[in-house]
């Protein structure tokens, strides 16, 4: 058994070499600028066949003719079902020529040698269409999370030859997608900083960057020791643009607003089908978003997909699909890559399915069910919305009682709240997208509320909004809501479960969110909040697809830190955060009152 295991491994690794031709090219941009793209074409060239295009700042090697990479195309089914498979360096990346501008801003109507990323794609698919021998004349685009972002850029100006694109993780807005909720900065994406803030002055092979030497593995003690973002400049000097750039703007100004790409997403014409995680800590924003702008702006096909993965699960093939402590079925993954993913772009590349794709407008997995549901569109039409109060004594109730009480907690910027009893030093947490929320629960600078014990099952479908009312003895502070599902006590351990961990009475995270309260009224222009003042909040958490069972019981619990995940707001209102000083930190008692709500989307049977 162990001989034929080795063989068949051994045998994948080499499918790419036995049945791919490598070719290395050069492709020359508008203005001049080449960048490097390598091309794997089957080597039966008695047909014709579509190009898949993936174009990513993430090196598109390994380099050499003679080098193949051991897989391609988005899955392994689609690696042995005949597409010629291109991928490129975007500008200023890797072995491509030009200066790399991150989330570089999109511009209409274009003349002469102006270039953007659109541009950069229609010239690529013109040049890949009209040189690449044995082409049927149809292109796909690709990506996940940063090249998800340029698959959505290949829809806007796009070439006649592109008919189907699918973003992945895509981001949509570097202030709302892994570098920034909410006006809130995620400190956890700091040591990302050395990937896209260096330039390099020549094509590469290698990496031109290197990640700072921390000197532990400790994440959260790393970032309390060090203490004021303004600290860590030491770490990044002036030659990292990228972190030039996030101290020079932190609110929504005009720098951030012309990077974000939803709001082009207007009259799209190729197909188009979003992925998502449900449990994605980098990139939830993106894909709804982007799902959203193109319904409500085009007329083509347009189709969401969003199954219990966190950051790119879908394109890898385990047996068991779980996310920390919460296992959700067998083979999600790979079933989604044979009759969804493959589907979509045989349909149209390759014009299989007899005229229909077979692909329901929204594909949704339900975490609590575990299951996934077909719909006509997103949110399902057969929604309601259903509030639940912040009340007194840690409930959550259906019904507000007349109330001027209020919940406090006293927030010290010294004793953040961890995001999870197991931080090690990561670029990007995953696993604490479901983590168990009973250690914060039982914090005194957490406040919980709670439902009794659900009689029927209740479905979350779409978009939640916490409405607090809150106050502060400070003059700034950060809102953090987290809905969790608390399990039954007689809830059974899985493989997965952690070996300090029970199931029962298990606090699994369904869905969380910050907003920096600076931001409260607008993005654009932070205010400070009048001390004791009763003050409005409203957090949009992103879109759920969540069974509570009967048996279950909803928890909400609101908290102003959540370390190191987001940084640590002073509480003392500061023109900018990035430059703010040890003194400017203070610690504040916050205030939630009873007449806050929380509002879910509620789908009825």
């Amino acid at each position: 058994m162990m001989l034929f295991t080795v063989l068949v491994i051994a045998q994948d690794n080499t499918y790419v070499k036995d049945n791919y031709t490598k070719t290395e090219t050069y492709i020359t941009m508008r203005d001049g600028t080449k960048l490097f793209s390598a091309i794997y074409a089957p080597k039966d060239t008695s047909k014709q066949y579509p190009i898949l295009l993936k174009r990513t700042p993430y090196s598109c090697r390994p380099y050499g003719e003679d080098m193949y990479a051991s897989k391609i195309a988005p899955n392994e089914f689609m690696m042995k079902e005949d597409y010629i498979v291109v991928y490129q360096d975007v500008r200023g990346r890797w072995m491509s020529e030009g200066t790399y501008d991150n989330m570089r801003a999109y511009i209409p109507n274009k003349k002469g040698k102006q270039f953007d990323e659109a541009s950069d794609t229609y010239d690529s698919i013109d040049w890949l269409v009209k040189n690449i021998p044995n082409n049927n004349g149809k292109v796909g685009t690709w990506g996940i999370s940063y090249p998800g972002f340029y698959a959505t850029y290949s829809l806007l100006d796009a070439h006649p030859a592109l008919k189907a694109a699918s973003p992945q993780a895509c981001i949509g807005d570097f202030y709302f997608d892994d570098f920034h909720h909410n006006g809130a900065y995620l400190l956890s994406y700091w040591r990302a900083t050395s990937v896209f803030g260096y330039e390099k002055t020549a094509p590469t092979k290698k990496p031109w960057y290197s990640f700072p030497d921390l000197g532990t593995q400790d994440q959260y003690q790393f970032f309390l020791d060090a203490g004021p973002l303004s600290n860590l400049d030491k770490y990044y000097k002036e030659d990292n643009v990228f972190w030039q750039q996030l101290k020079e703007h932190p609110d929504y100004d005009e720098f951030w607003q012309k990077r974000g790409i939803i709001q082009h997403l207007k009259d799209i014409k190729p197909a188009v089908m979003v992925v998502g995680g449900l449990f994605d800590a980098e990139d939830l924003y993106g894909p709804f978003e982007t799902y959203e702008k193109i319904e409500e702006n085009s007329n083509n096909y347009n189709t969401v997909v969003f199954g219990p993965w966190s950051h790119g699960d879908w394109a890898r093939t385990k047996k068991r699909q779980a996310i920390g402590n919460v296992y959700f079925g067998d083979d999600i993954s790979t079933n989604y890559q044979k009759d969804i993913e493959s589907k979509f772009f045989a349909h149209f590349l390759k014009g299989e399915g007899n005229g229909e794709t077979a692909l329901p407008e929204a594909y949704m997995f339900d975490s609590g069910s575990l299951e996934w549901k077909e719909y006509t569109q997103w949110p399902p039409k057969n929604t309601t919305k259903k509030t639940f109060w912040l009340q007194n004594n840690e409930r959550l109730n259906e019904r507000a009682e007349r109330s001027y009480t209020f919940e406090e907690f006293i927030s010290d910027p010294k004793k953040p709240v961890p995001y999870s009893e197991d931080i090690k030093m990561v670029f990007t947490p995953r696993k604490f997208m479901t983590d168990d929320q009973r250690f914060a629960a039982r914090r005194p600078d957490v406040l919980t509320f709670e439902t009794p014990v659900l009689s029927e099952d209740l479905t979350l479908a779409g978009e939640i909004m916490a409405k607090l009312k809150v106050a502060t003895t400070g003059t700034d502070s950060d809102w953090i809501v987290k809905v969790i599902d608390v399990f039954p006590a007689d809830a059974e351990d899985t493989e997965e479960t952690q070996d300090h961990l029970k199931m029962s009475n298990y606090h699994m995270l369904v869905r969380s969110e910050v907003l920096r309260g600076r931001y409260r009224n607008s993005f654009s222009n932070p205010e400070a909040f009048v001390p004791n003042q009763k003050t409005d909040v409203t957090i949009k958490l992103q879109d759920v697809h969540h069974t509570f069972k009967k048996g279950h019981k909803i928890q909400v619990q609101i908290q102003s830190t959540w370390f190191p995940y987001i940084d640590i707001n002073p509480q003392t209102f500061v023109d900018n955060i990035f430059y703010a000083k040890e003194g400017d930190f203070s610690k504040q008692t916050h205030k939630v009152f009873n007449d806050s709500a929380i509002e879910f989307t509620v789908l009825q049977e």
